[in-house]
C-alpha cells in the first residue's frame, strides 16, 4: 500500500509551451500546466464540460525530453506526486502553490 501514498496520474493537454529553466547546478527544470476535462449532464440534461488546470514540474532527463518534444496543446499522461510550497514576494505577501512533480511521462496523440 505504500506505493499508493501521494500518487497522481493525469491525462491532459498543455495550456502553453513549457517554461524551461537551466539551473547553475546543471539540472534542467520544466514548468507547465495541463488541463483535464470531465463531462457530465446537468439537471436539464445538457452536456457540461468541467476543465481543471494543474501546475506541473519535471526535473532532469524528464525535463529535457519535455523541452525537445512537448509543446502547447500536446496531450500527455503523467504520473507523479503532489507537493506544496510557499514563498514571500517583495511586498511580504505569502503565496502558496500546489504542483505535481513528474516521475513518469507518456506522450499521447500525434
Amino acid at each position: 500500500m505504500s506505493t499508493l501514498r501521494n500518487k497522481v496520474q493525469l491525462i491532459g493537454n498543455l495550456g502553453n509551451d513549457p517554461e524551461i529553466v537551466k539551473l547553475e547546478s546543471g539540472k534542467t527544470l520544466a514548468k507547465f500546466s495541463i488541463a483535464t476535462n470531465e463531462s457530465y449532464k446537468n439537471a436539464e440534461g445538457e452536456k457540461v464540460t468541467d476543465t481543471q488546470w494543474h501546475n506541473v514540474v519535471a526535473w532532469g532527463k524528464t525535463a529535457e525530453i519535455i523541452e525537445k518534444f512537448v509543446t502547447k496543446g500536446k496531450e500527455i499522461a503523467i504520473e507523479g506526486k503532489l507537493t506544496n510550497r510557499s514563498w514571500d514576494d517583495n511586498d511580504g505577501k505569502k503565496h502558496y502553490v500546489t504542483e505535481v512533480v513528474v516521475n513518469e511521462l507518456l506522450m499521447l496523440g500525434k
